[in-house]
């Protein structure tokens, strides 16, 4: 890496989410609780997701106190330095709650609204995704990329449900009509770890409306250089209205159905 600049990022964004994912595993109280809703009754925020965030930004601070934060648990501010983290302190909350090793710590570096560097770790899975632009994608010592792509019919393709009940029942329906055309259909919990596995070659492809810029950031970053491609409806980038990642030869057949099928729609 010849950017003292994007390795310098790299490194603290590593360890700003192991320590927070090692928070998270190890201080996991046998009596975790809600501590607050956001969407709707069903989306919980817990104690845990409060305290990762401020170990992270804390963290983060220290090193590069000029930067700027956007935090799922609200830290926001837009720092002077052209650098801003977007950070999902535990992407996963329900599974966290439940007890489902299905959950990850997300941390995204943006140089002047450009993500160049990801991280996604996944204490649970004993797993750690990063991903540099232009500089492949990893885990562990692992390269990344993404399968060879199939057919539609042969596709196994990953998603998730919003927690407002209009939007679920609007997912649903899209479910229903796309179980027929592909392979299956898996619903983890955790948009950056179905990102993280499209970059893997565990997801031929994933796609979902309603995620937010930290839940998207790392992992479209790290399935983009493991050879993916990312986007929204068509001619678009990923957004709160749709996201898609795939492998190239399904990402555009699947972005075309899910066009048809009204995927964006609520």
């Amino acid at each position: 890496m010849t950017d003292p600049l994007l390795a310098e990022l790299l490194d603290l964004a590593l360890e700003a989410a192991r320590r927070a994912g090692a928070l998270l595993r190890d201080g996991r109280p046998d009596d975790l609780a809600v501590a607050d809703t956001k969407t709707s009754p069903i989306d919980v925020v817990t104690e845990m997701d409060i305290a990762a965030e401020k170990l992270i930004t804390g963290f983060l601070a220290e090193h590069r106190p000029q930067d700027g934060f956007l935090g799922e648990e609200g830290a926001s501010s837009p720092g002077t330095s052209g650098v801003r983290w977007v950070i999902d302190p535990l992407d996963g909350t329900v599974n966290y709650l439940y007890g489902l090793p299905t959950w990850a710590v997300s941390i995204a570096a943006e140089r002047d609204g450009e993500t160049v560097v990801g991280v996604v770790d996944a204490p649970m899975r004993g797993e750690v995704y990063r991903a540099v632009l232009g500089g492949g994608a990893y885990e562990g010592d692992r390269r990344l990329a993404v399968r060879p792509s199939p057919s539609l019919d042969q596709a196994l393709v990953g998603t998730g449900f919003g927690y407002v009940r209009s939007r679920r029942e609007a997912q649903a329906a899209v479910a229903l009509r796309m179980i027929p055309q592909v392979r299956d259909i898996r619903r983890g919990g955790s948009a950056a770890i179905d990102l993280c596995d499209v970059a893997a070659g565990r997801l031929d492809a994933y796609y979902e409306r309603g995620l937010n810029p930290w839940d998207l950031a790392a992992g479209a970053l790290i399935a983009r250089e493991a050879g993916g491609l990312t986007g929204g409806r068509p001619g678009e980038p990923e957004s709160g209205e749709l996201t898609v990642a795939a492998s190239p030869g399904l990402f555009g057949p699947l972005q075309e159905i899910l066009e048809d099928l009204g995927a964006w729609r609520d």
